[in-house]
């Protein structure tokens, strides 16, 4: 599933301007399709600037391609909406994407002559429980499909505006925090109680909860949820197909094409990865083509190995609490870096889940890219915050329940500043007894940004930023 996440340092060769919008997003997902081989393209109405006609301006700027594969059944187009009971002040986006569906699907039946729905699920974010999704779910069946079959001044809607399809759409939860990821299986079996669906997708997130509880916390939390997941697909005798929405940087999956072959192995019962904007485009076509190649070619879904829960709960804890401590004296530091991270999206003000979080009092941060890439440039990777609260024994368990663990800490250990002013002691001891090797260039860069810190001088700031970042090879 390609994405519009914000992660990448290069500038794609097509886009009008470094912040990607508008006609540049159109032709990224014709580019997705047609030569990266992607068979799915996320349509982002949430926190961001976006084209309410992407399916008319896909279908007519690109006549040849769709013909040939066509939209909805060859290749997917799935809308992330806004969720309403969070996001209030975006809380109509939803109603009018949800309207635009099917004026997408008489604009496919123009073009193909049949009924062809382009657009049949949407994702809900930041999901809580069964209500919002059957809240979005009969909206769209009694609300915005049903409204065919009433009359107004003695003529059915249908007879006046034209059918509305598809009379149904599937909603697909985007779980985002600890607690409703760990709980996902139980919303899932709740929501599908009362409806005769062939399938259900089911979105955890890889970002977010590594922002609030640490990287390793949130892999541990996501191998937790797939488990549960497919123990209750089992139960239910209903396929669920779990998507996962990793990014390059190791913080936020270390999905990048050299290591698409972890991911499979790491996430042996995810039916989706998402391939956001650095894997796409930090990389050489024809390398990021052939990753894709290899994703699609997997030999197949399997079963995820079972591992001891509880013992995995207590190291989420143990491990979020240092990583939380270890954050709270950096987020002054890191909101200052934040202004100087490059913008890659036009994007809105939007409520990240970090203010939601218990944990975190009243610490206020950027969205998980930008805190990604604040943490790195002053040279201090996210990933190696907490790591003093892993005992031997944990070590030897994550080698059996995570075994890429030590691979996802090669390049943080090789980005670390181990001379920063901002590394506590104890967390500098076990860094220091697991760094094989520096990359010193990044580390200069990143040596600039923590001088015009304690200067108060940022001027040059984002010049050193980028430079760090393209060093590495994604933004955050």
């Amino acid at each position: 599933m390609s994405t519009q996440h914000p992660d990448n340092i290069t500038v794609p060769f097509f886009a009008s301007h470094e912040v990607l919008g508008g006609e540049d997003e159109i032709e990224e997902a014709f580019y997705a399709y047609s030569y990266l081989g992607c068979d799915e393209q996320m349509w982002d109405f949430e926190g961001k600037e976006v084209d309410n006609f992407v399916v008319k301006k896909l279908l007519t700027k690109y006549e040849s391609y769709f013909k040939e594969h066509k939209l909805g059944r060859d290749v997917r187009l799935t809308f992330r909406v806004p969720n309403p009971d969070i996001e209030r002040a975006e809380a109509k986006i939803l109603l009018e994407t949800l309207e635009s569906i099917p004026r997408s699907s008489d604009a496919a039946a123009l073009f193909y002559g049949e009924d062809i729905a382009p657009v049949y699920e949407v994702i809900l974010p930041m999901c809580s429980d069964a209500l919002a999704l059957n809240r979005i779910y009969h909206y769209y069946k009694d609300y915005v499909a049903g409204k065919q079959n009433k009359f107004l001044q003695g003529k059915m809607i249908s007879e006046w505006i034209g059918r509305f399809k598809p009379e149904t759409i599937q909603v697909i939860p985007l779980f985002e925090d600890k607690e409703h990821m760990l709980n996902a299986h139980l919303t899932l079996k709740k929501y599908l109680s009362d409806k005769q669906l062939d399938y259900q997708r089911v979105f955890l997130a890889r970002s977010d909860p590594a922002v609030n509880y640490g990287s390793l916390s949130a892999v541990l939390i996501n191998k937790i949820a797939l488990n549960r997941i497919h123990k209750t697909s089992q139960e239910l005798r209903i396929p669920l197909y779990p998507i996962i929405g990793v990014g390059s940087a190791p913080f936020r999956g270390n999905f990048r094409p050299e290591s698409v072959q972890n991911l499979l192995d790491g996430y042996p019962s995810v039916h989706t990865f998402t391939v956001q904007s650095s894997f796409k485009f930090d990389h050489e076509p024809e390398v990021v083509k052939k990753a894709i190649d290899t994703i699609r070619n997997h030999e197949g879904t399997r079963e995820p190995a079972p591992f001891d829960e509880d013992r995995a709960l207590d190291i989420i804890e143990r491990y979020s609490a240092e990583y939380t401590r270890q954050l709270k004296p950096l987020a002054g530091a890191i909101n200052k870096i934040a202004a100087h991270v490059p913008k890659r999206r036009k994007r809105k003000l939007h409520i990240g889940l970090f203010g939601y979080s218990r944990n975190m009092d009243t610490i206020t941060l950027p969205r998980a890219i930008t805190f990604t890439c604040s943490l790195y440039s002053l040279g201090i990777p996210p990933e190696i915050l907490g790591l003093n609260a892993l005992t031997t024994d944990d070590w030897k368990f994550l080698e059996e329940v995570y075994p890429n663990f030590k691979y996802d800490l090669t390049d943080p250990l090789r980005y670390t500043d181990i001379d920063s002013s901002f590394l506590e002691p104890e967390l500098k001891q076990t860094v220091s007894t697991l760094i094989s090797q520096t990359n010193e260039e990044h580390v200069a860069h990143t040596q600039h940004v923590q001088q015009a810190l304690q200067d108060n001088t940022l001027g040059d700031v984002t010049h050193h930023v980028i430079r760090a970042a393209q060093i590495r090879g994604f933004l955050g």
